[in-house]
């Protein structure tokens, strides 16, 4: 049996990496649970009996929960042993997807994607600041970066192997199979350490998933909290602080009291490369997902690929994403900056491309290739410039990230969505063209104002 057990607080070098090994999977079955309708959304929206633009939603709704519930999930589980949180969301994760490849209706599926989204946002943005407690201080950076790996291998790599898979177990057989790798994920997860959270003040006491407060009397509405001492009503995301201390609203963090307080808000307005990597975030990610959202479609209506080698070109974009991530991962870390505009620029070339390649399958299949790519190496550089925009706070700036990151994918395949259904194919190809293209701008102009 594995162990990979060490004191809490303390790592030391043995097992590290099988540590980060079972984080990186944990992370890169959640996300490609969070994406596996991209290769699924012709069969889906065939049997369930709607558009494709509304089967779209089973990638918009998760991403619009999560960017929701990564900050919220982080400040609640502040004080509670991050293990347990993370084997309880990969619980919800598995049950989600199961229920998915039993629905009989769109409706359910989309509720059962509300439930995915909840687990994907506090998921990745617990994942994403663990490294520290998993290896020893010399290897934080490397660790990290495995961990993000996750996150760019789930689009890259796990959507394709599960597009495949269903080319023979139909579309309910991928999403029960990946409810399945989930379980056994999550068993390996509960092996980490104990993992309890930063030390908080006296009187504060944090649960597991969802608490309430000593001595307080308050209503909370969905994912509502309610603190200590204090009599306030919370509505839907709503937050009330101990004896009367500042609030911090959805997106505010609170420090220990006897440590300086910057909070997402703080960040925001203190750091302008993390805004501008916050941009960046939105831009290429949105443009990608409005396409990459309808790949499925794209290849078989508009590039005329036939119905069984679609998840073959999909699994050959996989092995170029890894590629890639590989690639642009020594690069972003000497230069974020140069690294992401010239990712952005290939994102561009290979949408504009695509759009004008129609009919022709090779060429289509070249440029999926290139798609790939350089889609590969977005998320490693993406973390790459925000490591560097804020190295005394990574956490914050990571959840920040989490949070725009997930909000992106929601509005990607939302706007693709509506593009199908009131145009053609080929305009989210121009369009995501277009804001990959303005993603390449930003980060050449971001070098008038910083450094890389």
């Amino acid at each position: 049996m594995l162990n990979i057990q060490v004191e809490p607080g303390v790592p030391t070098a043995r097992g590290a990496w099988a540590r980060v090994g079972a984080v990186t999977l944990g992370i890169f079955t959640v996300m490609t649970a969070e994406l596996l309708p991209v290769g699924l959304l012709t069969p889906v929206a065939a049997e369930l009996r709607v558009s494709a633009g509304t089967a779209g939603l089973m990638v918009t709704v998760p991403g619009l929960v999560a960017a929701v519930s990564a900050p919220l999930i982080a400040l609640r589980a502040a004080g509670t042993d991050r293990r347990t949180v993370l084997v309880a969301l990969m619980a919800l994760v598995a049950a989600a997807n199961l229920a998915t490849a039993a629905a009989g209706h769109f409706a359910v599926v989309l509720g059962a994607r509300v439930l995915l989204g909840v687990a994907i946002g506090g998921f990745w943005a617990l994942a994403g600041g663990l490294a520290p407690r998993l290896v020893p201080a010399s290897d934080v950076g490397r660790a990290t970066a495995v961990v993000f790996g996750g996150v760019s291998a789930a689009s890259v790599l796990g959507v394709p192997a599960a597009t495949t898979a269903a080319e023979w177990t139909g579309w309910r057989g991928a999403f029960a199979g990946v409810g399945v790798v989930v379980v056994a994920t999550g068993a390996l997860v509960a092996l980490l350490p104990r993992l309890p959270g930063p030390h908080r003040a006296p009187g504060t006491r944090a649960g597991a998933v969802g608490l309430l407060r000593d001595n307080a009397r308050a209503g909370a509405g969905l994912l509502g909290l309610s603190r200590d001492n204090a009599r306030a009503d919370a509505g839907l995301l709503g937050l009330s602080r101990d004896n009367a201390r500042a609030g911090a609203g959805l997106l505010g963090l609170s420090r220990d009291s006897a440590r300086v307080r910057t909070g997402l808000l703080g960040l925001l307005r203190d750091n302008a490369r993390v805004r501008a990597g916050l941009v960046l975030t939105l831009l290429l990610v949105t443009g990608h997902f409005l396409a990459y959202s309808f790949v499925r479609p794209v290849l078989a209506e508009h590039v005329h690929v036939s119905g069984e080698l679609v998840g073959v070109l999909l699994l050959g974009y996989g092995i170029a994403g890894v590629a890639g991530n590989f690639l642009a991962g020594p690069a972003a870390g000497r230069s974020p900056r140069r690294t992401l505009a010239v990712l952005a620029a290939g994102l561009t070339a290979a949408l504009l491309a695509l759009a004008l390649a129609g009919g022709t399958a090779p060429a289509g299949a070249a440029l999926l290739l290139l798609w790939g790519l350089a889609y590969g190496g977005v998320s490693v550089g993406l973390q790459a410039w925000f490591m560097a925009a804020a190295p005394e706070d990574v956490e914050t700036a990571t959840g920040l990230h989490v949070s725009v990151f997930c909000l992106s994918i929601a509005l990607g395949s939302l706007l693709g969505g509506l593009l199908v259904d009131a145009t053609t194919l080929t305009a989210v190809l121009r369009t995501g063209a277009a804001l990959t293209l303005a993603a390449c701008l930003a980060a050449v102009l971001s070098g008038r104002k910083h450094t890389s």
